[in-house]
């Protein structure tokens, strides 16, 4: 609007500069007489001044309707290029199948390390249970020539717990939640973000929400970290409550999920 503006003012300036140079051409008869129009378009200065001034119309069309409509300008419709294509639009359910794979195999390995713990305890009640060893009258231990079952089972509970300290399950989650935690909310963004190139509007329904839930249970059990390594048990068990509810929340996904590859498959075009 401002250069549409600045281009209507352009006459006054430029009749007033002509009229000491060329005081016989400056009076213009009508628009109409072709000697007129001969003289016009052999002055360069007139000529310019007579194409700006009608091209001032669609120029000032063009911007107020980007005024009126600014929607316009952002609405989805070829102008992203491949960003609107099939092979972006497929990054995101890929993405997420893998995730969700990797969602099972990170609670897998934090139940391996809640077992290591458990197993502990397990230990420690056991030991309770034991008899106390005979002594001979000098003091002597006497020693029993077969395990009693509960010390059979502490045994047997100390050897499955060293296996299970060898695997190092507590690092291993904590990278495998971590790498959740980053991957999962940038690709659950990320498909919004492409839902929006290629259409120009997002879906609320079930997969939105659902995802959006998936985004905020990972970002819950994430913060529960700190009060975990200082040792609340009621932080993990609210810990795992998250990571079960996000399972079933990414199976919910899956039905919904295959749809919008359909769509993906039937409204767009490689690449």
């Amino acid at each position: 609007m401002a250069a549409t503006l600045a281009f209507l003012q352009i006459p006054t300036t430029l009749s007033s500069k002509s009229s000491h140079s060329h005081s016989s051409q400056c009076i213009i008869p009508s628009s109409s007489s072709p000697s007129i129009k001969t003289r016009i378009s052999d002055h360069p200065t007139i000529a310019l001044h007579h194409h700006l001034k009608s091209a001032s119309l669609p120029l000032s069309t063009l911007a107020l309707s980007f005024i009126l409509n600014p929607q316009d300008a952002y609405a989805a419709g070829g102008e992203f290029g491949i960003l609107e294509g099939r092979s972006l639009a497929l990054i995101h359910p890929i993405v997420m199948g893998g995730l969700f794979a990797y969602t099972l195999y990170a609670g897998y390995l934090g139940w391996q390390w809640r077992r290591v713990r458990t197993l502990q305890d397990e230990i420690n009640d056991l030991k309770k249970q034991v008899k106390p060893v005979a002594v001979t009258p000098e003091g002597t231990p006497v020693e029993s020539t077969t395990p009693s079952p509960v010390q059979a089972k502490i045994q047997q509970l100390s050897e499955e717990r060293k296996e299970l300290i060898k695997g190092q399950y507590r690092e291993k989650h904590f990278n495998a939640g971590s790498i959740l935690l980053a991957f999962g909310v940038f690709e659950s963004i990320g498909g919004g973000v492409n839902t929006y190139l290629r259409t120009g509007k997002l879906f609320p329904g079930p997969h939105l929400f659902g995802g959006a839930a998936i985004t905020v249970l990972w970002a819950a059990a994430a913060a529960l970290v700190p009060p975990m390594q200082k040792g609340s048990e009621t932080a993990r068990n609210l810990h795992i409550a998250l990571n079960v509810l996000n399972v079933l929340l990414f199976v919910s996904q899956i039905p919904t999920g295959w749809d919008i590859v359909l769509k993906v498959f039937e409204f767009t075009k490689w690449p």
